[in-house]
Formats: C-alpha cells, structure tokens, sequence
C-alpha cells in the first residue's frame, strides 16, 4: 500500500510540473528573451595595444573593432553565431549614461516584441530601435545602472559583412 501512495505521490507531482509548465509558458506568450551573449565591450586605455596583447597571447583574431567568436546555435546546430569581443577607449562615451566599465550585448530573437514586453515590466529603455542589414539594437538599464545592448542579430549579414572586411573568426 506505501509503494502504490508512493508511486501515486510520483505521478502526481510529474503531472502538475507539466502543467505548470504549460500554464506558465503561455502565460508568458513563449516570449524568447536573450539567447546568448552577443558580445562583450570594456573600456581600457589604450584599445589597440589591447587587441595585439589578447592576439598576441590568448590567440584571438583581432580587427580594428575587437575579436569575432564564431559558434553554432544550440537550437539549430546548423546556423552559425557570433559574439563580438570589444575593447574601447576609457574615454568613450558610448557606455553612458551607465558609469560603468564594461557593457554586454545580448542575442535577443525577436526584439520588437521583446521591447514592448519590457515596457510593460517598466524596464528602462534608453533608445529606439535601430535597424542595420546585420540586426536590430536597443539599449536598456539595468536596476544598478550598466547600460545592456540587445541585438536581434542577421547572422548571415553579418558573417558576410566581416568577410568582405577580410576579418578572420575566432573559432
């Protein structure tokens, strides 16, 4: 009999997960949200000197604007990804009105639907939307003030786009 309650207990809690579960995704729409790391920028003193240093001694592919990592997406593992790797000037001002070192650049997959979702947490958001042939882009704060670069990025642009600028990917 404490084997069937047992068992009964088991099946039970395995049911309501998925229903939960299912209760949950839809009441979220099955809104993607980040989906990677899109790229990683920090402000130094002296951004060139950076790059040689990081190609000299970790190997990285570097260009004038960073290091491109290439990967294959987990949910297509036939797709390529990119995640770009910046140093920038300490003097930047791109970061702002963050105060702060560094900014990350997160892959989004749907970035219009996203937005709205994230005005609706009233989540700050610092700019419009802009749309370039290698993805979309916005900015937002987080609740301790680092400015967060979302990218709906057009994988297959962008790959070309390097490629014509004759940049190699670290792999």
């Amino acid at each position: 009999m404490k084997k069937i309650i047992f068992t009964l207990c088991i099946l039970a809690s395995f049911i309501l997960g998925f229903a939960f579960k299912a209760v949950s995704e839809k009441s979220s729409d099955n809104l993607k949200r980040v989906t990677g790391i899109g790229g990683i920028f920090f402000k130094c003193k002296d951004p060139k000197m950076m790059r040689e240093w990081y190609r000299d001694h970790l190997g990285l592919n570097t260009n004038e604007y960073g290091a491109v990592f290439e990967w294959y997406q987990g949910a297509d593992n036939s797709k390529k990804g990119f995640s770009q790797w910046s140093p920038f000037s300490e003097k930047t001002k791109y970061f702002q009105p963050s105060e702060k070192d560094f900014m990350i650049n997160y892959r989004v997959a749907d970035l219009e639907k996203l937005v709205e979702q994230l005005k609706k947490e009233n989540v700050t958001i610092i700019d419009k939307i802009e749309t370039y042939e290698y993805g979309k882009f916005v900015h937002i704060m987080d609740i301790e003030g680092n400015k967060i670069e979302l990218w709906e990025p057009n994988d297959t642009v962008y790959e070309k786009l390097g490629q014509s600028m004759g940049s190699k990917t670290t792999k």
